[in-house]
């Protein structure tokens, strides 16, 4: 049966076939022992990971990996939050360019791509090939652009260190020396005659294993916190920001660990790590006071924090607590606006539109900034959208000047099929075409264009960005199958029939049987080598 991955299976599936690679037989080469056995040494950043787990290899990795993730259901694109998180994460990717941490061999072939996954815990991780996801919970825990920057630029470090090509070395090279301390034991106790000298061999070789690993797990934690700072401080952040993200955690993880804190199992958090980071703060000329970056983060995070609650737990009785929230006492600018997108938002999700509009009309006088009215703007278009109210979307996104942002393109795709008028139409697929042509894995683009195609009665350009939107998730076969929908359609012939897209179709159907076959080769030869038997491509 298929079932939907739970955010827990999500990560540990992931987890699983990424340190899967561990487990597989190295080279003779790989399998001698180092001259020095006492300790695991950590490889120089000049090094090469791994002759074994190259770049090549780690990006073919990465893409397994997403095109599962793509495919699950808390896999989240909300083009206005993930549109928010790429402000922070692209200055930083610009900034690991700028300093060298990102040179033309991983430059070239990893994307850089961070995502969204609805998930109320707080946790942020990086994957192989230059992915890392972000939970909406640790979205909704930031109170600060500089606090969510800090944990963004940790992760980057991971990827651009190579820190999971580095931890599989390590781990071979740790499983080696165990086994042998555990075979050189067992000998031994072999010869005495004494079971329980075999029994704690093998006890004292996984101790030493487990060990190793940690300490070479710390090490790297030390290294993506302070190139993390250097990235913060070239990219326009705030160092102070990973201080007060460490003493948040430390002091919510102290308070309440009922679990929800997984990004504090896989980054241990400790005394000597809090230490290092401020002193390199003191060093960046910065002070670690969350209360002053409090007051300076900007109003717009405030309210991504707010939009980020509602995505992560949609359920019936959160968005009514969420409707409901009450400011007690005098309240800032910051919680009153955030209170009033919070209530907007819950009531929009609860289809409740009549109390949206009045949260929507009690913060707009308030908005100090062109940012906290674009993200005003945003909410009360999508609430027009839901409510049916195209009229009022579209002088909504009239006052939006046209800015080339993606969040703008999707909504205004979405105005023109609602108004179903075919001029706006028209325009609003012209501008999804070109789009696309850029954004090749942009699922949600395409989806927009396959229904806008439809509607202006373009079959095969619609049957084609269905396609694409499948392919763009990882789903080859979904895919392939509407392209082959479309090539039937085209050997029929007819008026209407665009002979240009036909072709576009033909060669596009190539392309992907190609990819699957090569997928399929792959998946063959993985499972040859660890001895298990092929799987069929879903």
């Amino acid at each position: 049966m298929n079932q939907a991955l739970t955010p827990f299976r999500l990560r540990a599936g992931c987890l699983l076939l990424a340190w899967s690679l561990v487990l597989a037989p190295l080279p003779l080469a790989a399998q001698s022992l180092p001259g020095d056995a006492s300790q695991v040494r950590l490889p120089a950043l000049g090094e090469s990971a791994s002759d074994e787990f190259n770049l090549s290899a780690e990006k073919r990795l990465g893409e397994q990996i997403m095109r599962e993730i793509r495919r699950d259901p808390d896999y989240l694109d909300d083009p206005v939050l993930l549109e928010y998180l790429q402000t922070i994460w692209q200055p930083l990717v610009a900034a690991a360019r700028q300093r060298g941490d990102i040179g033309n061999d991983i430059g070239t072939l990893f994307p850089f791509e961070s995502f969204l996954v609805r998930d109320r815990s707080v946790n942020a991780f990086a994957l192989p090939g230059g992915y890392v996801g972000v939970n909406l919970g640790m979205i909704a825990m930031t109170t600060a652009r500089d606090e969510l920057a800090s944990v963004l630029a940790h992760e980057l470090s991971h990827v651009t260190q190579r820190h999971i090509a580095r931890s599989i070395v390590a781990a071979n090279r740790s499983s080696t020396l165990s086994l042998a301390a555990m075979l050189l034991g067992i000998l031994a106790a072999s010869k005495a005659r004494n079971a329980d000298m075999a029994q704690a061999a093998i006890m004292s070789g996984q101790a030493a294993a487990a060990q190793a690993q940690l300490n070479f797990s710390r090490d790297m934690e030390r290294e993506a916190d302070r190139n993390g700072l250097n990235l913060m401080s070239v990219a326009g952040f705030a160092p102070a920001g990973m201080a007060a993200m460490f003493e948040k955690l430390d002091q919510s993880v102290r308070l309440n660990d009922s679990g929800g804190f997984p990004y504090l199992r896989s980054h241990p958090l400790t005394i000597d790590r809090i230490g290092e980071a401020r002193q390199r703060i003191e060093v960046l000329g910065a002070q670690p006071s969350s209360a002053q970056l409090q007051a300076a983060s900007p109003l717009v995070h405030a309210l991504m924090q707010s939009r980020a609650k509602v995505l992560m737990d949609p359920s019936t009785q959160s968005l009514r607590r969420f409707q409901e929230v009450e400011l007690r006492g005098p309240a800032s600018l910051r919680d009153r606006l955030a209170a009033l997108y919070l209530r907007a938002f819950a009531s929009t999700q609860l289809r409740e539109f009549t109390v949206a509009e009045q949260a929507l009309a009690a913060g707009e006088p308030l908005l100090p900034d062109a940012g906290t009215k674009r993200a005003w703007a945003q909410l009360a278009i999508e609430t027009a959208l839901a409510r049916g109210d195209s009229a009022r979307a579209t002088e909504r996104l009239a006052a939006w000047p046209a800015d080339g942002s993606r969040s703008r393109l999707l909504l205004s795709a979405r105005v023109a099929q609602q108004r179903n008028d075919a001029e706006s139409i028209k325009q609003s697929t012209e501008q999804l075409q070109t789009w696309v042509a850029e954004h090749r894995d942009d699922a949600q683009a395409w989806q927009a264009l396959a229904l806008s195609a439809e509607r202006l009665g373009l079959t095969l350009r619609s049957l084609r960005a269905h396609a694409e939107a499948e392919a763009a998730i990882g789903n080859l076969p979904g895919a392939i199958d509407r392209l082959r929908a479309g090539q039937q359609i085209a050997r029929r012939g007819g008026p209407g029939v665009d002979f240009i897209e036909a072709s576009v179709i033909d060669s596009r159907l190539r392309d992907l049987m190609s990819q699957r076959r090569q997928l399929m080769a792959e998946q063959r030869g993985g499972s040859q080598r660890r001895g298990d038997p092929p799987e069929e491509l879903e």
